[in-house]
C-alpha cells in the first residue's frame, strides 16, 4: 500500500487551465470542431442515431471517445451544440478527441425496441442475437471505418445508466476498443443499485424515474416524456397517503412495461439474474477504469462490485478502481469540495479529472505520456480527507474485527457476558422512520452524509455508540451486520447505519481550498455533535436465508439476520465516536414492509401492521457489526 496525502493538489498551470473563461472555450470549440449526425446500422438492420463532434485539424489522426445513453444525445440538429464548456469535456476537445454520443436502441431518435438493462447474450448465433455489447461493436466498427482522420483507437465512458452501456462495451471485444471507464455503473438492480438493495424496493427513486422514463416511445422522437403530476411536494405525505405498492401500480396501469414487470419478480429469479451486468465480465480486453462515489445514493454498489467481478472473473484484465467522496456523478462536476455539511478539504473532482481520467484515456488512446501506472485502487478516505492507493481491495492490511452491541446502548470490541439482554422497539408502518428530516419531494443526494440526530431521538430507532476514541480508527472494506433478532410477526426490514459522531466542540475551518466555479461553500451548520451518516443499508428480513426463496420468521424465535452493509472508506478521528443505528423503516426512500409474510407488491393497505422487534446483545445471542479495520 502507498499512502497519498494531497494537501497541495493544484499546480499553477492546472489552476490557469481550470479558470479559462467559458466564452473563450466556446469560441475555440466552434472554431476547431464541426458536428455531424449519423444513423449507424446494426447487424440486424436497426439504425442508431449518433451525434459526432470532429476536430477540423487534419494534420494528425484523432482518437474516438464515445458515450452510449438512453437519456438523449440532444441537442438535435447540426447547428445546435452541447455546452461543452460547462464541464470537463472541454479538456478532451483541447486534446483533439472525436466525441461521440449515441442514443441506444429504442430510445429518442434511434430505431428498434428498448429493453431496460438488456441481458447480455454470451453465444450469439445469428444477426438477430443483439445486445448492448453487439450494438457497441457495430458502432465502433462503423466509426473506425468511416470517421475521417480517426486513429483507429476508441474509448467508451459513461455515468450511471451510460455506465451500464460502458460495461457492455467492455464485453464487445472489438479490437479497436482500447480503454473503457464505467462510472457509477448500473450493475445489479436487485442486490444494490438504484431500485433494490438486498431485495428491498427503493420506491422513491424507482417511481420518480419510471413515471416518466418508462413511458413508451413508439417511434423515434426528439421530444421527451412528461412527468407525473403530484398533489403535494411532501414526499413523506404522498407515499404514505398513496399507501401500498399496488396503489402506485394503478397510477400507470399497463403503460410502463418495466414497472409492471418489476412487480412480477419480487424475488431474485432468472429474470433478475439475466440483468446482472457482471455475467458479461469474462475475458475483458480493454483497460478498465471503474469510477464511483462513496456517497453515491444511486450506484455505489455497482462501482465497488463491478470492479470486484472484473478482478475475479477476468484477472488478466488491466483494471483499476477510483472511489472518491462523491455523490452520483460529482467527479464530473466542477465542485468536489463537499457534500451537504461535510467538507473534503480540497477539490477532489478537479484532481481526479486532471490526474487520473484524462491521463488514462490519453495514454491508451493517444499514446501520450508515460503509462499511468495506476494502482489497483485509488480511494478517498472521508474523515481523514486523504487519498490512499492500494494494490488490492479490500486492502491486504485490513482485518475484520467484530464490534458488539451492548446493554444500555454501548459498543465494545468485547463480546457481552450477561444473559437475557435485548433492546426492543415497536415498528409501526403508519409512522415509518423518515430517511431525512427535511420536507421535500425528490430524493436528496445529501442524505448520504446527513446529520442523523433527528433519527436518534425516535423511540423506534436504536442507537449504540463507542466511548470517545483515543486514537484514529480507519475502516477500509466491507462492513457486515450480524444481528440476532426476534419478531412478534413474520417479516421485517432491518436498516443498519454506520455513523461518525463528531465531538461537541467540533467546527470546520472557514475556508475550503481548491478552485471552484459557480458554487458556494456549505451553509453554516452546527457541526458540534454532528452524527454524520457514513453509510446505511437495508436488508429485507425474508431474504435472510435466500434471495431466491424467501422464508417467514417464526414469531418469538431468535434468528440471525446477517448482511453486507457496504464497502466503507472512512477514518473516525480521535475524540469522535462510532455509532450504529438500527431501525426497520427508511421512508419513503424504501417501501414499507407490511411486517407479515405476504407478497409486498400485491399487499393491501390493511396488511400493514405494528410489530415488536427485539435486538439481542447477550452472551448467547451476541449481535455485532464486523468492521474492516485498517492497521
Amino acid at each position: 500500500m502507498r499512502k497519498l496525502l494531497f494537501s497541495l493538489l493544484f499546480s499553477a498551470g492546472s489552476l490557469a487551465g481550470f479558470s479559462q473563461g467559458t466564452s473563450q472555450d466556446s469560441a475555440w470549440i466552434r472554431e476547431n470542431y464541426y458536428k455531424i449526425e449519423q444513423y449507424i446500422p446494426m447487424r440486424d438492420g436497426v439504425r442508431l442515431f449518433t451525434s459526432i463532434y470532429i476536430p477540423r485539424d487534419t494534420t494528425e489522426q484523432h482518437p474516438i471517445l464515445m458515450t452510449r445513453t438512453p437519456y438523449s444525445c440532444a441537442p438535435y440538429g447540426t447547428e445546435k451544440w452541447r455546452n461543452f464548456t460547462a464541464g470537463y469535456l472541454r479538456y478532451y476537445m483541447r486534446e483533439g478527441y472525436i466525441l461521440v454520443t449515441q442514443d441506444v436502441r429504442g430510445r429518442w431518435m434511434s430505431e428498434g425496441q428498448f429493453v431496460d438493462v438488456r441481458p447480455f447474450i454470451k453465444d450469439k448465433r445469428s444477426p438477430s442475437d443483439v445486445d448492448e455489447a453487439s450494438d457497441t461493436y457495430d458502432a465502433i466498427d462503423w466509426m473506425v471505418k468511416h470517421l475521417p482522420h480517426n486513429n483507429g483507437k476508441v474509448g467508451v465512458f459513461g455515468i450511471s445508466y451510460p455506465g451500464f452501456y460502458s460495461t457492455m462495451a467492455a464485453a464487445s471485444a472489438h479490437p479497436a476498443l482500447k480503454a473503457v471507464s464505467p462510472q457509477a455503473p448500473v450493475t445489479d438492480w436487485f442486490m444494490g443499485d438504484d431500485f433494490h438493495h438486498n431485495g428491498a424496493f427503493f420506491q422513491m427513486d424507482g417511481w420518480a424515474f419510471y413515471s416518466s422514463f418508462g413511458k413508451p416511445r413508439p417511434k423515434p422522437t426528439t421530444i421527451g416524456p412528461s412527468g407525473f403530476d403530484y398533489y403535494t411536494k411532501d414526499n413523506y405525505k404522498w407515499y404514505l397517503e398513496t399507501g401500498a405498492l399496488k396503489n402506485i401500480l394503478k397510477l400507470t396501469g399497463d403503460s410502463i412495461a418495466f414497472w409492471k414487470e418489476l412487480y412480477q419478480h419480487p424475488n431474485l429469479d432468472a429474470w433478475w439474474k439475466a440483468r446482472n451486468a457482471r455475467v458479461a465480465m469474462y475475458d475483458i480486453k480493454p483497460a478498465i477504469l471503474v469510477v464511483g462515489g462513496n456517497f453515491d445514493a444511486e450506484d455505489n454498489y455497482g462501482a465497488w462490485n463491478l470492479f470486484k467481478a472484473i478482478r475475479t472473473q477476468s484477472p488478466s484484465t488491466n483494471s483499476h478502481l477510483v472511489m472518491g467522496p462523491w455523490y452520483h456523478g460529482q467527479w464530473a462536476s466542477n465542485d468536489g469540495t463537499h457534500l451537504g455539511n461535510v467538507q473534503f478539504g480540497s477539490n477532489t473532482s478537479f484532481w481526479y479529472q486532471n490526474n487520473i481520467e484524462l491521463p488514462f484515456f490519453n495514454y491508451y488512446l493517444k499514446g501520450k505520456g508515460a503509462e499511468p501506472g495506476l494502482p489497483t485502487a485509488t480511494v478517498f478516505f472521508s474523515g481523514a480527507n486523504e487519498w490512499r492507493q492500494f494494490q488490492q481491495w479490500p486492502p491486504q492490511d485490513e482485518q475484520d474485527q467484530p464490534l458488539y452491541l451492548q446493554q444500555g446502548g454501548g459498543l465494545s470490541w468485547t463480546a457481552p457476558v450477561r444473559k437475557g439482554d435485548y433492546t426492543e422497539y415497536i415498528s409501526d408502518p403508519a409512522h415509518p422512520v423518515p430517511y431525512t428530516e427535511d420536507v421535500h419531494f425528490y430524493r436528496t443526494r445529501e442524505y448520504m452524509t446527513d446529520d442523523q440526530r433527528f433519527a436518534s431521538r425516535r423511540p423506534d430507532v436504536l442507537s449504540f455508540r463507542t466511548p470517545e476514541l483515543t486514537e484514529d480508527l480507519t475502516l477500509a472494506g466491507v462492513v457486515t451486520a450480524d444481528l440476532q433478532v426476534s419478531l412478534s410477526s413474520t417479516d421485517a426490514d432491518f436498516v443498519v447505519k454506520i455513523i461518525d459522531e463528531f465531538p461537541d466542540n467540533f467546527s470546520y475551518e472557514p475556508e475550503t481550498p481548491g478552485p471552484v466555479r459557480g458554487h458556494d461553500l456549505p451553509k453554516s451548520y452546527p457541526m458540534g455533535g454532528y452524527q454524520m451518516l457514513v453509510h446505511g443499508e437495508i436488508m429485507r428480513g425474508r431474504f435472510r436465508e435466500s434471495f431466491e426463496k424467501p422464508t417467514p420468521f417464526k414469531p418469538g424465535k431468535v434468528e440471525t439476520v446477517s448482511f453486507r452493509v457496504a464497502d466503507v472508506a472512512h477514518t473516525f478521528k480521535k475524540g469522535h465516536r462510532l455509532m450504529i443505528q438500527i431501525q426497520s423503516s427508511w421512508f419513503p426512500l424504501v417501501d414499507r414492509n407490511p411486517q407479515k409474510f405476504v407478497d409486498i407488491y400485491t399487499a393491501n393497505d390493511d396488511d400493514f401492521q405494528k410489530e415488536t422487534i427485539r435486538v439481542y446483545h447477550d452472551s448467547e445471542h451476541p449481535s455485532k457489526i464486523v468492521l474492516p479495520v485498517l492497521k
